[in-house]
């Protein structure tokens, strides 16, 4: 190879024979023609010649092998290890097949993500559940009301459980308006399920179902649900997100975290601080569990955020944000609603203060109080006409059907917060009251 960079000549026949060739005629006898008659042809030269590419070959062989040498010392590697970053000590480079999956290894101080999540989804799904909703939709036109039963889906998490019931958590969303809540479990069994306590600001409700509700194969089926830290998370980490995507049941759908502390301002004008990834979070997915590679919670999942008109972001309400808010809901007693005919009663008129109304008139949305009647549980309680009530027992009140659809767990003699928005110095204040309500005429 080498001595054809250096010598030229015929290709024909032995190729030894035509290098060295090229070398016996010359360059000034015409290429190759044979030696003028009478000049002496010198003895040994053809030996001389040869002696010479053997030394030039040895020579380039030797400088070249030191040059190799040198190099593997500068760089570290050998033939059997290599060094990658600041790994301590070798790593090899794993070689894989197209079809192969790529593990989870690590290796002194690197670390590589695995594609392969099913033992840890496995581990995790028994704490997961779907959850339908059974409420009715109502609508005026020109005066008249109409009507119609519908259902809606979404997921919850087994946060608890006790001698006397099972605690879930979901979103505020997915129970808000519900007449009937219906929880199935992995195995397929299902129960219904009663609100505890919600925070619509945070999006948040919790849910309980009685233990003696539940079958031995269930009991034995489900798990609760392990909490992460989601202050501990980093741009770029893999997270799972599972959920009953479309009411289809629960599927799986895997990202990455692609914003921490994103802030989003909701329409009306409140804003909330989230976790924003890529996992696929459809509606049906609200209230469900972003997990991390642990598979521990780290989320919870909200669809509403958002909405449908984005692709590839979807919205989780951090864990470590929503913990004690959840631990407080849990605290509440488990609500459930009274015979129709038997709730409990404040005495008072009342009128909605729509969003329209609010901005032409710079007044609170709510629900404005026209009529305080006298010996109420209204008025001893403290509420006075013109008073705009935001909140009954933690609910956030928006509309005359909201404090219906709450006060349908409360009957007589229940002892209930709620909370008005007072004119006061010429501003609106919110004022916290305490009602024991009475009974319907």
């Amino acid at each position: 190879m080498y001595e054809n960079e250096i010598y030229s000549g015929s290709h024909t026949g032995d190729h030894t024979t035509g290098v060295y060739q090229s070398y016996q005629t010359g360059s000034g006898n015409g290429g190759n023609m044979p030696p003028e008659p009478g000049k002496k042809k010198h003895s040994g030269g053809f030996a001389r010649k040869l002696l010479l590419c053997a030394c030039l070959g040895l020579c380039f062989g030797l400088f070249g092998g030191l040059g190799f040498y040198a190099v593997q010392q500068v760089s570290g590697m050998d033939s059997d290890s290599r060094e990658i970053g600041n790994v301590q000590g070798n790593a090899a480079i794993p070689t894989a097949s197209p079809t192969s999956d790529v593990k989870l290894t690590t290796t002194g101080d690197t670390r590589v993500i695995s594609s392969d999540v099913s033992d840890m989804v496995e581990d995790v799904m028994p704490a997961m559940v779907s959850i339908v909703k059974d409420y009715t939709e109502t609508a005026n036109f020109w005066g008249r009301i109409y009507s119609e039963d519908k259902q809606g889906s979404g997921s919850g998490i087994i946060v608890a459980q006790s001698d006397t019931e099972l605690v879930l958590v979901t979103n505020h969303h997915v129970v808000d308006g519900a007449s009937k809540l219906t929880v199935t479990f992995i195995n397929g069994s299902t129960a219904e399920a009663q609100i505890k306590g919600s925070d619509a600001d945070m999006d948040l409700a919790v849910i309980a179902i009685p233990m003696d509700r539940l079958d031995e194969t269930t009991r034995n089926a489900i798990k609760v649900a392990r909490m992460g830290d989601s202050e501990s998370l980093r741009l770029g980490e893999q997270v799972v997100a599972i959920g009953n995507a479309l009411g289809y049941g629960q599927s799986v759908s895997g990202g990455w975290v692609s914003a921490l502390n994103r802030n989003v301002t909701f329409s009306d004008g409140s804003t909330g601080s989230f976790i924003q990834t890529d996992a696929a979070i459809n509606p049906g997915n609200s209230g469900g569990a972003l997990v991390n590679i642990n598979g521990e919670v780290v989320g919870i999942n909200s669809s509403k955020i958002g909405g449908e008109l984005v692709d590839g972001i979807g919205f989780a309400i951090p864990i470590s944000a929503a913990r004690p808010i959840i631990e407080n809901l849990m605290t509440k007693e488990t609500r459930f609603k009274v015979a129709e005919g038997e709730t409990g009663y404040m005495g008072i008129s009342l009128q909605t203060v729509t969003e329209e109304f609010a901005y032409l008139y710079g007044v609170p949305e709510g629900i404005l109080v026209t009529g305080v009647e006298e010996g109420s549980s209204a008025e001893a309680g403290g509420i006075l006409s013109g008073d705009i009530i935001t909140r009954f027992e933690g609910e956030k009140i928006l509309s005359y059907e909201d404090l219906q659809e709450v006060m349908q767990y409360y009957g007589p003699d229940s002892k209930v917060t709620v909370v008005v928005k007072r004119l006061l110095n010429g501003s609106y204040q919110d004022m916290q009251l305490e009602l024991t309500l009475g009974n319907r005429p």
